[in-house]
């Protein structure tokens, strides 16, 4: 008696891809559903953000974008971490040329073009929708990485941003037994830091074993009001020190500006120091003689200099 044919599963047809929005990240698998072809798609119609990975390229850049593409093509179980993290928690850190991604131990680590894949214990957040290392692990994954100085502004940004607080940084630096870096690095994040090169000029002058400056001092008038606020500076002494950008010379409003702001602090007692960006990377240790100048000019005491700033700031001097 002849058996009837074993019973086969009728193959599942393949997967139709669903239209996407052209104006967030989508993978080059999707345009034709979304109607693009694919001379569109490598026109400069399209900007590609990672291989595979494009958006319209009238959107404006946004770190979100680099984290959503990574996420599409590094594939499920994987989550944001490092630079693509810290920019898309909108911490100021170095440009970097790949994205990051990181992974269970576990799990297989594909090669991808333009993405670095890190394996991670770390248990992601969600973050704008997404899946990423927090802002304290994103922390303590660039100090394997980054200088003092560069990390330094990577934590200063995170509090000011509101992602983290000084303390936790210090806590998870000394409890996960990170390395040196990640420790000094974390005691010398402060609230209140508005701008990477405000982070510099800060640890220029602590590096160099002078008083740690207050950070974003009030000044007030005699009837208590805060009328103006200096980035750096020594209230008591009355030495205020702040970092100008280009903007603050090429701009006629904003060096008017400038100008009144200083009379108005000359006139309530105040001796300002303002430093460029020459006094960061070309001369750092002629900014270091003129801020010493000013706080002797203030009647301050000022210790014997340390050379500890030289290995983070290489002058042409």
């Amino acid at each position: 008696m002849a058996h009837p044919p074993p019973h086969r599963p009728r193959p599942r047809p393949p997967r139709t891809p669903e239209p996407v929005d052209i104006r967030r990240p989508f993978r080059t698998r999707d345009a034709a559903a979304s109607g693009v072809s694919k001379r569109r798609l490598y026109s400069p119609e399209f900007r590609r953000i990672v291989r595979s990975v494009h958006i319209l390229a009238t959107v404006r850049p946004q770190s979100w974008h680099e984290a959503e593409a990574v996420i599409l093509v590094a594939g499920d179980g994987a989550f944001v971490s490092d630079h693509t993290a810290a920019r898309l928690f909108g911490a100021v850190v170095p440009d970097e040329e790949h994205l990051h991604a990181s992974i269970e131990p576990t799990r297989h680590r594909s090669t991808i073009p333009g993405v670095i894949v890190h394996r991670s214990t770390h248990v992601p957040q969600r973050f704008r929708g997404l899946p990423v290392t927090s802002p304290v692990d994103t922390f303590l994954d660039l100090s394997a990485c980054l200088g003092l100085v560069d990390l330094v502004a990577v934590g200063d940004s995170l509090v000011h941003r509101g992602r983290t607080t000084p303390e936790a940084l210090v806590r998870a630096a000394e409890e996960e037994g990170r390395g040196r870096r990640a420790r000094e690095a974390a005691r010398l994040v402060r609230a209140g830091v508005e701008s990477p090169m405000e982070t510099r000029l800060r640890l220029l002058i602590v590096l160099a074993g002078l008083p740690e400056p207050e950070v974003n001092i009030k000044i007030r008038d005699e009837r208590g009001d805060v009328v103006r606020r200096i980035d750096l500076g020594y209230s008591d002494q009355k030495v205020g020190i702040e970092y100008d950008g280009k903007q603050h010379a090429t701009s006629r409003h904003q060096y008017a500006a400038d100008v009144r702001r200083r009379e108005e602090l000359a006139a309530l007692g105040w001796r300002l120091w303002v430093a460029v960006s020459d006094d960061l990377f070309t001369s750092p240790g002629a900014a270091l003689a003129r801020i010493v100048a000013v706080m002797r000019e203030r009647g301050m005491g000022v210790p014997h200099l340390r050379d500890a700033w030289r290995a983070h700031f290489r002058g042409r001097e």
